[in-house]
């Protein structure tokens, strides 16, 4: 089983338009509203291919109600813990060429009691050797260990646990060991607070993490792709998409592609960017369906030259 928490989810409303003339009247073509919120995201990803999954997130007002029946509606299992502010709106531009805007509210601020009541019910959904998947950022004032602490927990109970945040609550999650991380290259190179301009220096700062007790390190480059560190392992793949539609959610397709299934470390990194790929494919936040064109465009590299620097692996993929 696998759990994802979501401490500040959200509505995504996502606008097609042609073209972002700031301050002139726009015309909007296929608006659409989508429960959003990394966890949501992971989850809905996972239950969209068929792998159980629980979602775990507060809900609050007529937003935090629309985000529960959006749920139900497509059938994602999830745990509600009822708060009194209102949950946030999330706004997300989508020009003709591809260009993504967004507009993120901060979000409900959490009491003392909620945070208790989501960890409850968190790790009430969680199993021994299951996930518990800790992603997204916080709401405003909210303590930046409660990562680290529900880390701790779920270690307590033997359930596997995956990191995917920002900034200081990162920062202490990494103190409590988490089996993966899943951090893009700003949040990684803030992270290590080193240079990290080459594969090579990307790696070193990898398994120093791995030393402070991190188990696998999934660093998600964007269309330059993605480079998996574990205990054993070095890959490096990337998906040859022509038709980006959407960049949003496709960090969170990757980790769901990537906790899946029990596979080898190479299979499950080409599970992942294929489902990033359908992700991108998307013209809302939500994952496509997964297509043979979407496993035909990974690559997995064995061997990247380690000096290449991370700017240019776009060209060195190939």
């Amino acid at each position: 089983m696998i759990t994802t928490l979501t401490l500040n989810p959200s509505l995504d409303r996502t606008l097609d338009i042609d073209r972002l003339d700031r301050g002139e009247v726009l015309r909007v073509a296929s608006p659409s509203v989508e429960v959003g919120g990394k966890g949501i995201n992971v989850a809905r990803a996972l239950h969209q291919a068929g792998v159980p999954a629980v979602a775990v997130f507060p809900a609050g007002g007529p937003d935090g109600s629309q985000v529960e029946r959006g749920l139900a509606e497509i059938g994602v299992d999830h745990r509600v813990v009822t708060i009194t502010g209102s949950t946030r709106t999330n706004i997300t531009i989508v020009e003709s060429d591809g260009t993504v805007t967004k507009l993120n509210e901060p979000g409900p601020s959490l009491s003392a009691d909620d945070i208790a009541e989501l960890e409850k019910a968190a790790l009430s959904a969680s199993s021994p050797g299951g996930w518990l998947v800790l992603s997204g950022s916080l709401p405003p004032r909210c303590p930046p260990d409660v990562y680290a602490r529900f880390a701790t927990a779920a270690r307590a109970l033997e359930a596997r646990v995956a990191v995917d945040t920002s900034g200081p609550p990162l920062t202490e999650a990494v103190g409590k060991g988490p089996d993966l991380i899943k951090p893009n290259l700003e949040e990684f190179q803030e992270l290590v607070a080193r240079p990290t301009r080459t594969v090579r220096e990307a790696l070193e700062a990898c398994r120093w993490l791995q030393e402070a007790g991190v188990g696998t390190v999934l660093l998600s480059m964007g269309d330059r792709g993605a480079l998996l560190v574990g205990a054993d392992s070095v890959l490096y793949g990337f998906a040859a998409v022509s038709d980006v539609r959407n960049t949003v959610g496709a960090g969170d397709a990757l980790l769901a592609g990537f906790l899946a299934a029990e596979d080898p470390p190479e299979e499950r990194l080409r599970r992942a960017l294929a489902w990033s790929a359908a992700a991108v494919r998307s013209s809302t936040t939500a994952m496509a369906p997964l297509t043979d064109e979407d496993l035909s465009c990974v690559r997995i590299v064995p061997d990247v030259d380690p000096d290449t620097t991370l700017r240019d692996l776009r060209s060195a993929r190939s």
